[in-house]
């Protein structure tokens, strides 16, 4: 009877897959607080935050669902090598 083969998981992310999802996320921090603070001089704050939120709000699961595809993408199965057998 034959051992079945087992299988190593490895993950193959490096950092420069994610960096430029991380500049992504980055910039668009800055373009809603930016964007807070140009509302925030305005007669009705409240808008600045609602903006804020918004913004952050929809663009959050787009940059979640394009994180993890690429984790998920760079996940490899890879055969264990066979153990020597001892006669």
């Amino acid at each position: 009877m034959e051992n079945p083969k087992g299988y190593n998981l490895r993950c193959t992310l490096t950092f420069g897959d994610i960096y430029g999802q991380v500049l992504v996320w980055m910039v668009v921090i800055f373009v809603s607080l930016a964007a807070g603070l140009a509302l925030m001089g305005s007669s009705k704050p409240i808008f600045a935050l609602v903006g804020v939120g918004v913004i952050l709000v929809l663009s959050l699961p787009f940059l979640l669902f394009a994180f993890t595809t690429t984790l998920l993408n760079h996940i490899a199965l890879e055969p264990s090598p066979a153990p020597d057998r001892v006669a």
